[in-house]
């Protein structure tokens, strides 16, 4: 048995399934994308709310401060209560135009920030700056004039530590890594939908074309969207044109063997009245010799064109009755020699040939197994992973190796006991070939001759 090669697919062979790829590289991309942008509207917005926050908490020390005899004073108990709280996280301080602290919160007594008013003008600042161990801190300065333009400006510093906020913005980025997950995911599969709606039309032009090609269908149908229409209208196109060429060559072969079938039929006829005259006897046995030549050359030239694969059509033709029919009528042929065939294959086993092309090729092998088996026929097929093979043995004397290529070869024959002109197997040759098919002539196990053909599978 000889190994039939499998051709790999490539591993992303759906047009689904490309199209699926390629969005899901470009949402993906995109989500990637938004995540920074909205993890830093995310931080804008809560530095903001901080803001707000450190404002307020600097208004409250507004309101609680005084001058007395030009002298900042603050009360022991400020309105917010956080401030006197050691554990609490708000801190505040007082510094004068000069740049001197004036005053401190008592949360602030293990904080050493290190921190400067700018007095640049521009009333408040909100900033982040980092005390002498490296931890970070949320500033908000805000320039007032207790005293109203008494030379005795202040500066208000509300400060509130980065750690503070940590949690949540780290339980953010989380929220966010979910619910952007869920929403690729939920978009991936809305896509894989819409895709799988998008290709149906697809799948049905493809189940179209399966029908064609076996012959359930005549041509598409116009039922496609409208980028479709084309594609579609030219392949029916393309079937008319392909049938109608069939049809004028099978006619044009047909009419010139009718015009040739009178011509031979005077020849013929013009033999025999030679044959039956002294001294044309030899003539005459060569004009009909040739004259059987040339009917048998044209009987051949007709098979062999019209046997053609189709370049668009496909076909499935089950075995088993096809050679039910040729051994019942080869069987009365050879009745005196009583040849028993053995079949060995399935029942429903379908072959990728035209029916009249695979009964033209059964019928050569056979009626040459049937003349020179001695009883015992073995006919067998199955179907490999690309291939259709199926093999013909014979109990008979078999073909010689030196003379295995030479009986495929037009006009070839290495049996002379009966009339012929060695053009069957090239007939079956020229019909394997026409399907991309193999022809091989082997060793029999039975003894005789095995002839196995493979078909590539459509």
């Amino acid at each position: 048995m000889i190994k039939i090669p499998v051709r790999h697919k490539s591993r992303v062979s759906s047009l689904r399934m490309r199209l699926m790829l390629g969005a899901a590289a470009t949402v993906s991309v995109f989500m990637l994308a938004l995540f920074p942008a909205l993890q830093q509207v995310f931080t804008a917005a809560l530095e903001q709310s901080i803001e707000q926050r450190l404002a307020a908490d600097a208004s409250a020390l507004i309101s609680a401060a005084s001058i007395v005899d030009g002298q900042l004073q603050m009360p022991e108990k400020l309105p917010d209560e956080e401030f006197d709280i050691l554990p609490a996280r708000q801190l505040g301080f007082i510094y004068n135009n000069a740049g001197a602290l004036l005053w401190r919160s008592r949360s602030t007594n293990t904080v050493k920030i290190n921190y400067q008013p700018k007095y640049d003008g521009h009333g408040h600042e909100f900033m982040r700056v980092h005390d002498s161990e490296g931890r970070e801190y949320f500033v908000y300065d805000v320039e007032v004039d207790l005293l109203r333009g008494q030379n005795a400006d202040y500066s208000i510093v509300t400060v509130q530590p980065v750690s503070d906020y940590q949690v949540m913005y780290d339980s953010l980025r989380q929220q966010l890594y979910v619910w952007l997950g869920l929403a690729l995911l939920l978009l991936l599969g809305f896509l894989w939908l819409g895709l799988g709606w998008g290709i149906r039309s697809l799948r049905s032009l493809s189940a179209e074309l399966d029908e064609v090609e076996t012959g359930q269908r005549e041509a598409l149908s116009d039922e496609h969207p409208r980028e479709l229409l084309r594609l579609t209208r030219s392949l029916n196109r393309l079937l008319e044109s392909e049938r109608q060429q069939s049809a004028r060559y099978r006619h044009s072969l047909d009419d010139l063997a009718h015009s040739l079938k009178t011509p031979l039929a005077v020849l013929q006829g013009l033999s025999e009245v030679l044959a039956q005259q002294s001294g044309h006897h030899k003539h005459a046995q060569t004009l009909q010799g040739q004259v059987n030549r040339m009917s048998q050359q044209i009987s051949y030239q007709l098979q062999r064109a019209s046997l053609r694969k189709s370049g668009l059509l496909r076909y499935q033709v089950k075995l088993k009755p096809l050679l039910a029919s040729l051994i019942e009528a080869l069987d009365k042929v050879y009745h005196d020699k009583q040849v028993r065939v053995t079949q060995a294959f399935s029942a429903e086993l379908r072959v990728p040939v035209e029916q009249g092309a695979l009964l033209e090729l059964f019928g050569n092998i056979l009626e040459n197994a049937y003349r020179l088996c001695l009883g015992q026929i073995r006919i067998s097929a199955q179907l490999h992973a690309a291939g259709c093979e199926l093999i013909v043995e014979d109990d008979g004397p078999g073909v010689p190796k030196h003379q295995r290529e030479r009986i495929l070869k037009r006009g070839e024959r290495l049996d002379t006991q009966y009339p012929g002109q060695g053009i069957g197997t090239a007939v079956v040759k020229d019909i394997i070939d026409s399907y991309g098919g193999q022809l091989f002539v082997e060793e029999s196990e039975l003894g005789g001759a095995q002839f196995r053909v493979v078909f590539p599978l459509n």
